[in-house]
């Protein structure tokens, strides 16, 4: 019986990122090029090391602390530091303790953590999404038990925002509806809303009832750490009960370390501590506390004027390559085909751009040319550099 059971497992389908990346790594091809994975690469194509971090390496080993077990909730400093990034260090909602933030295992735990607590208080509402996003999401809301369905969102056509048509999708959700944002930098089309426009977003959702997640996985790769923070403290702003889920994966190069964390607005220090005994039972049931040496980096670097400058720096350094990347990957394609018009992609922010290039034109690319992309047409603008920039150029433009 139990040999039959085990014989009967299928296959799982591939993660459509890593999965990718499987591919690539069994290419022979040295010229081959990676566009697929959401890693933020050096111009020497390397994972980097910020100097930042590197000191704070130092400044940790010189302390030499006890690696004992962390709270459930994570380390306190570190919380304290993510709730001054996200929403300000003198607002309003943190003096008045009315903001909950526990340690997590990256940006993914916290979508996890946010979604078996949501399920728990909404049991039978739906997870909205927006179309496309982070192929993630998806997985993390129905693995906590909820229906996920998708809020127009990317328009194919001009390459913008279906704002009209997101905000009646809005208008028509049942009270209670969990709806998935992008806080800036989305992913994967690089599209965000215009800063003015998420006013009318927020007087829908207040006046709907609905109850915002909002993901930043990116903040300072769009315009910098306070512009891309705006959404979150706009929401702050209205009274509303929301989420957050933050990483520092990207902006810290942290990525195995996956240093995140869950932020919740309450309606006041009471109900505050109410939902933090909540997560810190779901947390204890599902890995025990977080890991501590990714967030005492973070949290030494935040808590240390001299560094945090340095990280910023360091952080506009990253995005200002990227905005050179879309800039040069335009021209280069141009050069070589006139007619093509990839104008948009300078126009997105962050790490990611919907290129617009069809599903055949990318395994084109990777099939004759060793280019990778998602088969979406996102690529990781990240990814590009000096060296391998304009063969990629010629291979985009070879199969526009």
């Amino acid at each position: 019986m139990i040999e039959k059971k085990f014989e009967s497992i299928k296959m799982a389908p591939r993660d459509p990122i890593l999965g990718l990346t499987e591919l690539f790594k069994s290419d022979s091809r040295p010229e081959k090029i990676n566009l697929g994975v959401g890693v933020y690469y050096d111009d020497l194509g390397q994972v980097p090391l910020l100097k930042c971090v590197q000191q704070a390496e130092v400044t940790l080993a010189e302390r030499a602390i006890p690696r004992a077990y962390l709270p459930i909730n994570g380390d306190q400093t570190y919380c304290d530091k993510v709730q001054e990034l996200l929403f300000g260090a003198s607002a309003p909602a943190i003096e008045q303790k009315k903001v909950i933030t526990v340690q997590t295992l990256g940006g993914t735990g916290a979508l996890r953590l946010g979604g078996d607590f949501l399920k728990s208080v909404f049991p039978d509402s739906t997870v909205w999404i927006s179309d496309p996003s982070w192929e993630n999401h998806r997985g993390v809301f129905e693995r906590t038990g909820f229906t996920v369905d998708k809020y127009p969102y990317y328009d194919s056509s001009n390459k913008g925002v279906k704002y009209d048509e997101m905000i009646m999708a809005f208008e028509r959700m049942p009270i209670g509806s969990i709806v998935v944002l992008h806080a800036c930098c989305h992913n994967p089309t690089g599209v965000d809303l215009n800063i003015n426009k998420w006013d009318e977003v927020i007087d829908v959702m207040k006046n709907q009832k609905l109850v915002p997640f909002l993901d930043i996985a990116y903040q300072g790769f769009g315009d910098g750490l306070d512009e891309d923070g705006q959404v979150i403290k706009k929401f702050a702003d209205s009274g509303m009960h929301f989420l957050t889920a933050n990483s520092f994966s990207k902006s810290f190069s942290l990525y195995g370390e996956r240093v995140g964390g869950l932020s919740i607005m309450t309606a006041n220090e009471n109900q505050k501590n109410i939902v933090e005994s909540h997560l810190k039972k779901i947390a204890r049931a599902t890995y025990s506390n977080p890991p501590t040496h990714g967030s005492k980096l973070v949290s030494t670097v935040l808590s240390s004027q001299e560094l945090f400058s340095a990280w910023k720096t360091e952080l506009a350094e990253m995005r200002n390559r990227i905005k050179l990347m879309r800039e040069l990957i335009c021209v280069e394609i141009k050069k070589i085909k006139p007619e093509a018009n990839f104008n948009h992609v300078i126009q997105q922010r962050g790490m990611f751009s919907y290129t617009g290039l069809s599903k055949e034109q990318v395994i084109k690319l990777r099939e004759k040319h060793s280019v990778y992309a998602i088969e979406t047409g996102r690529i990781c603008v990240a990814a590009l550099n000096s060296k391998n920039l304009a063969r990629a150029a010629s291979a985009i433009a070879e199969v526009l």
